[in-house]
């Protein structure tokens, strides 16, 4: 860096501080690990540079300002395992002064959101670390607050895997949209619909997963602990936290201005690598979308040889002057799909299609994609939106790209037809008689086997309307009367707003004669109560969602499935907002306990479900 020391430093501080407002306002420019190597760079000028001792701080939003009973303080960071390591000797000594038996710490994800405070009053931001903004209308908004109002320091953050079947591309992060979720006079669009469908949640830290133990097993085990906690949480992360459980310590580690000396996080360097763009290919999904992936000249990135990378969408290659040799920097993260970094060095020429790549139609800009406006004709929305219904649909099996690719060639591209088929067509096309024999029975099996009547409808790939939101308007409409319901009546049903509602109304219309010709063939379905049709019965458990998990041993899961069926309840498929009860019996799934108990649902064990029922009362 150019300049004298002192204008060195305050060059390096102006631009932490641009990358701070960028990163807060949800729209960060660089990774964490670099953020972080620039912090790094100022303290080793400048230790005691004041932006050193600070919390990072977020710019002003909301209705007024609050005052946080005690400091939300930043953490320190350990990206190396003997940064941990020493975390863990200074914690130790301390122990050793205070006369604690042994070191225990700890860990927890480290959620990647949008960190705030909710007393159950008002809901604020971190803001400073000591004065935040008052969002407490985020709530009104429709964020979901997990375990109830009044739980302390969390963030709000949305459930990853919607996020990356609905809105990657649209979005390049789940913290950017839940910051502009906050931050928006208005909020529609893409963003409502995840509102509308219970994905947006503030998640205090008090609910998440846990592990436990001591600082030495910390170390030996870190990476193991990681990937387990990972695997419980189906939020966005940004490594793990770890701090001292024994309260004597943490008032004896303190703090710095800038957080707790009791408290780490423990974060991984995503690996990068620089390389050469070769050419750009383009893609046409299920909505039309037609998105960009680079084939870069082969580079070994995280143990893997990287040949292909992600650029989100067309709007990326016309801003970033992207195309055939751009020199980029790439990275990867575990076993993250390689994205696109930084563009180093930008290409001379830049060219976007103008025709859908697969149907030759004319593409039009929606936001930052090019769409094929084509949903009929064109075969890769074709052969994708039927590549969604089945794997939603998740019983039948063997109809993956290359087979559907085949069929909707040769003419067999609705479900109508591909349901049709018969064993002579299939040998036609030079499936072999085994393959054969598996796709007839594929279809045959989808049929009888029970599905969610839920699943089944958001197979279709209506917009705006997945597994969640169709079980929440089969709770209010028959589905086989679903081609009647208006967005007005749609929209009074709660948790759909008016976007959404035009929208799932308008592809109700345009797959209803497909839909209506899938239920004729005898589809065997699990149906959703209707909330009008409510039971009557007089049980503890009437009207309520119930899900078993593990083995029982008081009695067999399917009689007492049968039992609360029998109660007036309805039988759950999975793990949701909307269940009311998880039974378990025996060894259950700490993933499914840990999910469920994060979303506010009753966790019963056998012995608590016959006395719930046998008592009637809750």
């Amino acid at each position: 860096m150019a300049g004298t020391p002192h204008e060195a430093v305050e060059a390096l501080v102006e631009r932490l501080e641009q990358l701070n407002a960028a990163y807060r306002s949800g729209a960060p420019e660089v990774s964490d690990a670099d953020y972080d190597d620039l912090v790094e760079q100022l303290r080793a000028l400048a230790p005691e540079h004041a932006w050193l001792a600070a919390v990072e701080p977020e710019p002003d939003f909301g209705e007024g300002k609050v005052r946080h009973p005690s400091p939300m303080l930043s953490t320190e960071k350990a990206y190396t395992l003997e940064a941990l390591q020493a975390w863990v000797d200074r914690l130790e000594r301390v122990a050793a002064e205070l006369g604690l038996e042994g070191l225990q710490v700890r860990v927890t994800p480290k959620l990647d959101g949008l960190a705030g405070r909710d007393d159950g009053a008002v809901f604020s931001t971190r803001g400073n670390g000591r004065v935040g903004s008052d969002i407490t209308r985020a709530f009104e908004r429709g964020v979901v607050p997990v375990g109830g109002r009044g739980l302390g320091v969390g963030e709000i953050v949305m459930v990853k895997s919607w996020f990356y079947e609905h809105l990657e591309g649209v979005f390049d992060h789940p913290r950017n949209t839940c910051v502009g979720i906050v931050t928006a006079d208005v909020v529609g669009g893409p963003a409502q619909s995840a509102l509308d469908a219970g994905v947006v949640r503030f998640v205090p830290y008090s609910t998440l997963p846990s592990w436990t133990g001591s600082g030495a097993d910390l170390v030996a085990q870190v990476t193991e602990i990681t990937q387990d906690l990972k695997s419980r949480v189906d939020y966005p992360l940004d490594g793990m936290v770890a701090e001292a459980v024994d309260e004597r310590l943490r008032e004896r580690m303190g703090a710095t201005s800038h957080h707790h000396r009791w408290q780490i996080a423990i974060k991984e360097r995503g690996e990068t690598a620089e390389t050469r763009v070769l050419e750009i290919i383009w893609q046409t999904g299920r909505t039309g979308n037609v998105t960009p992936v680079l084939l870069v000249e082969p580079v070994k990135v995280s143990g893997a040889t990287i040949g292909r990378v992600t650029a989100h969408h067309a709007g990326m290659v016309r801003d970033k002057l992207l195309g055939p040799g751009a020199r980029v920097q790439i990275i990867r993260s575990g076993e993250v799909i390689p994205k696109l970094e930084e563009v180093l060095q930008t290409a001379e020429i830049v060219q976007l299609p103008s025709e859908c790549p697969r149907c030759s139609a004319p593409l039009t800009w929606r936001n930052d994609f090019l769409v094929c406006p084509d949903t009929q004709g064109c075969p890769a929305q074709v052969e994708t939106g039927l590549r969604h219904f089945f794997k939603t649909l998740r019983s039948a099996d063997n109809f993956g790209p290359k087979t559907l690719e085949r069929l909707v060639a040769a003419g067999f591209d609705t479900l109508e037809r591909i349901y049709a088929v018969t064993e002579d067509e299939l040998i036609g096309l030079e499936f072999g008689p085994g393959q054969t024999k598996n796709l007839l029975e594929a279809l045959q099996t989808s049929l009888t086997r029970t599905v969610e009547d839920a699943r089944f409808l958001a197979a279709f790939g209506i917009p705006d309307l997945g597994v969640g939101d169709s079980r929440k308007l089969l709770g209010a409409f028959r589905l086989e009367e679903l081609d009647q319901v208006t967005s007005e009546q749609l929209i009074a049903v709660k948790g759909f707003g008016e976007i959404t509602s035009l929208s799932i109304v308008s592809g109700l219309a345009e797959r209803w004669s497909t839909l209506r010709h899938m239920l004729d063939l005898g589809f065997s379905l699990e149906r959703t109560p209707l909330a009008e049709e409510a039971p009557t019965i007089d049980s503890p458990v009437a009207g309520k969602k119930v899900l078993f998990t593990g083995k029982m041993v008081l009695g067999t899961r399917e009689a007492m499935q049968e039992q609360a069926k029998a109660l007036g309840a309805a039988l759950a498929s999975g793990i949701s907002k909307q269940l009311d009860l998880l039974v378990v019996g025996e060894k259950p799934s700490p993933k499914k306990v840990d999910k469920a108990q994060g979303l506010g649902v009753r966790v019963l064990t056998e012995a608590q479900w016959i006395e719930l029922v046998a008592v009637g009362e809750e």
